[in-house]
């Protein structure tokens, strides 16, 4: 009896034994399944999250701080990303820069446009020009034009230029008179009243001389003369004296020059102008009107009649005609040194003997030429206004030089023998 209870002891411990082992692998795979759970969750959420998924520790702590270790190594390896990113961009656009330099010496523009990209941005031609988009040549094809007739010189509007003469001149106005026998030799609409542009200067210089001023006077150019003309090398502040600016004024026309002249005349320049036109009216130039000493206004005006009257009188003025008849002249600024010519072409010329010049031109006015010279042993004084073209009052002055010459052999050969 005894062994049967001993045996059924054994037996009560043997179940109990095998419950425990049984409960505890059962335990350990309930937390196992916790786990997985958890690290589901942290998988799940990290994905969401577009990052890495990162399996968490045991723990809330260490969960956390796994966390905090996949943000700094997701972080790092996107600024290695983008750093590799940024080097892969600048070799491609240092790439494109070199293809587009190609096309642009191989004058493409339009695979240029293509190759670099720039869509929207004007192409650059090899001139450097831009050539407008779409949009830009939509605008400008919008746009109305109106044409703009050009400028005609005061001759022209009155006719002058239509008419006709043995000679056959480019000049709307012409006169011809022996200096010493006032004979007119040839004349052409010499009483026409016209814009007189830079021949101006020429009385300029008359009323200076006669005024007997210090040629020495030291005289700066100032804002006041650079308002009358812009495109003048005598930048304001530049002080020559009264001699060198009346012979840039009388040989190369020079602007600014002449209007120094008149400001710093006693009495200024309204005093100037008005013994200008003073002058005019004492030597009989009846034609005559002046408003200004340079001629760059086209109130300035006169006719062929009295320009030789002029001629005439300035002759007799020997400084006149050294600095109108003057080929060159060099200014010393300081370390500049400028060099001015002669506006009368045929100074240079070996087969004219001239005694006295000016040249002028404005829009209003044509091309003119004014001129004492010696032709075929006579003294000769020519007036050109209203030419049209650059060497046209030029060719005019050799067509009559030509012709005096022509008229001259033609006499001595039918001159009475006895």
């Amino acid at each position: 009896m005894q062994g049967i209870r001993y045996a059924l002891k054994l037996a009560a411990g043997a179940v109990l034994t095998v419950g425990l082992s049984v409960s505890v692998p059962a335990s350990a795979a309930s937390a196992a399944a916790s786990t997985g759970k958890a690290k589901k969750t942290v998988v799940a959420k990290s994905a969401d999250k577009g990052k890495k998924p990162v399996v968490a520790k045991s723990g809330a702590g260490k969960t956390a701080a796994a966390v905090r270790t996949a943000q700094k190594s997701t972080s790092k390896k996107s600024v290695i990303a983008a750093a590799r990113g940024s080097k892969k961009g600048a070799l491609q656009a240092k790439a494109s820069s070199a293809r587009a330099s190609k096309l642009a010496k191989a004058v493409r523009p339009e695979r240029l446009a293509r190759t670099s990209g720039l869509k929207n941005q004007p192409i650059r031609l090899a001139s450097g020009k831009a050539k407008p988009d779409a949009r830009a040549e939509m605008l400008a094809a919008s746009v109305v034009r109106v044409p703009v007739e050009p400028r005609v010189s005061a001759g022209e509007r009155l006719g002058l230029r239509d008419s006709h003469d043995a000679l056959d001149l480019n000049s709307s106005v012409a006169l011809v008179v022996d200096q010493d026998t006032s004979e007119v030799l040839f004349s052409k609409n010499d009483t026409a009243v016209l814009p007189i542009a830079s021949l101006t200067k020429l009385m300029t210089g008359l009323v200076i001389a006669d005024a007997h001023l210090s040629l020495d006077e030291q005289i700066t150019i100032t804002e006041d003369d650079a308002q009358v003309y812009r495109n003048s090398r005598l930048a304001v502040g530049t002080t020559l004296s009264r001699g060198e600016l009346m012979h840039l004024a009388l040989m190369s026309s020079e602007n600014r020059a002449a209007n120094a002249l008149g400001r710093t005349y006693p009495g200024g320049s309204e005093q100037f102008v008005r013994l200008m036109n003073a002058k005019a009216r004492e030597l009989g130039m009846r034609d005559t009107r002046y408003v200004e000493p340079t001629g760059l206004s086209s109130q300035n005006q006169s006719s062929a009649r009295d320009l030789a009257t002029l001629v005439s009188v300035a002759y007799e003025r020997p400084i006149l005609r050294s600095l109108s008849t003057s080929p060159s002249h060099q200014l010393e600024l300081g370390r500049r040194t400028l060099q001015y010519n002669n506006s009368n072409r045929l100074i240079r010329n070996p087969e004219w003997e001239i005694g006295l010049q000016k040249t002028g031109y404005i829009s209003e006015a044509g091309r003119c030429l004014v001129m004492q010279a010696k032709v075929a042993g006579r003294k000769l004084i020519m007036v050109f206004l209203d030419s049209a073209g650059k060497l046209s009052r030029a060719q005019d002055a050799e067509r009559v030089r030509r012709w005096v010459e022509a008229q001259s052999i033609q006499q001595y050969f039918v001159r009475p023998q006895g």
